[in-house]
């Protein structure tokens, strides 16, 4: 593609799509490059986000784009940016397809990704039975007991925050203490279980997880899991523009989702920890509101005479 585009959107998630939607109804030429694999691909129901709790992340996405197939100016594409080059005003993007694309601002809205679960049989729960967000699954798991697979202070943070839905849970550390005196006095002062053997194996039955078997021959009954998962970039292109990242591989922004790199842009869970799709939502709206108005400054600019 030849043509420049006014924006690029690189992912089609929440913060993409809803970017796209504020962008397609400012009346500019928008494109969405997505290779359609979200992280919450794994889970059944998306939850949290108002008149759309309890949907699928597949049909979140369908609804999204048939409300911004409306807008014609905005066209999407199944494929993968491998490679971006170019400043403000002029960006190339290649994908893995071999195809080049060029666009005035750029939008990445890669998300993170998981790394390989380690622990055996976490993969098959994952999504089903075994979750990160107590705030998106929580309610289903209510007054069950649970496993919170957790350590060090991020221990305390979930025991505290999972106890507004259950009083039933064991915090499971696999082999890992590494946690203040402090933290780990409050628990035992809240009377919280804590099993600190390495996890051999979680069994389940049709993803539906039933006990816990540790490395030192015991077991934990359970129904429901949390865990901290162990998330990288999305996408390792923003780096190639020169965006700064955080220690964990989050793109820093501003409050309008402005990178360090002019004319760059990121919102979602690529640039927040808060991992929510409303919040992501959000932050593409907030994203498309700036790059508009960059764009409609410089085309004001341009029609001064001089």
């Amino acid at each position: 593609m030849e043509q420049l585009v006014d924006v690029i959107i690189v992912g089609g998630g929440p913060a993409g799509l809803n970017a796209a939607l504020v962008l397609g109804r400012s009346r500019k030429n928008v494109l969405v490059i997505d290779e359609e694999l979200p992280r919450n691909r794994v889970t059944k129901e998306s939850h949290g986000f108002l008149t759309r709790d309890g949907v699928t992340p597949a049909t979140f996405r369908q609804i999204a784009r048939e409300q911004i197939s409306v807008y014609p100016s905005v066209q999407f594409v199944k494929d993968t940016v491998i490679r971006a080059t170019g400043q403000d005003g002029d960006f190339e993007m290649t994908t893995i397809q071999g195809n080049t694309y060029r666009g005035k601002k750029i939008l990445f809205a890669t998300g993170m990704k998981d790394r390989p679960l380690a622990i055996a049989g976490l993969q098959e729960v994952y999504g089903k039975s075994a979750f990160v967000c107590p705030y998106c699954d929580g309610w289903e798991l209510r007054d069950q007991p649970l496993a919170l697979i957790v350590s060090g202070g991020m221990a305390l943070h979930l025991a505290k925050t999972i106890s507004g839905w259950t009083d039933q849970f064991t915090i499971c550390t696999h082999g890992t203490e590494d946690w203040s005196e402090e933290e780990k006095e409050e628990l035992e002062q809240h009377h919280i279980p804590i099993v600190t053997s390495l996890i051999q194996q979680i069994q389940s039955e049709a993803g539906m997880v039933k006990q816990i078997v540790f490395e030192d021959g015991t077991s934990l009954a359970c129904t429901g899991i949390f865990f901290a998962p162990e998330l990288e970039a999305g996408s390792e292109v923003p780096q190639m523009l020169g965006c700064e990242l955080a220690d964990t591989g989050m793109i820093i922004v501003d409050e309008f989702g402005k990178t360090n790199i002019t004319g760059v842009y990121s919102a979602g869970d690529s640039a927040s920890r808060k991992y929510q799709v409303v919040a992501a939502a959000s932050m593409g709206s907030m994203a498309a509101i700036s790059i508009n108005s960059e764009l409609l400054e410089k085309a004001w600019q341009s029609k001064v005479i001089r």
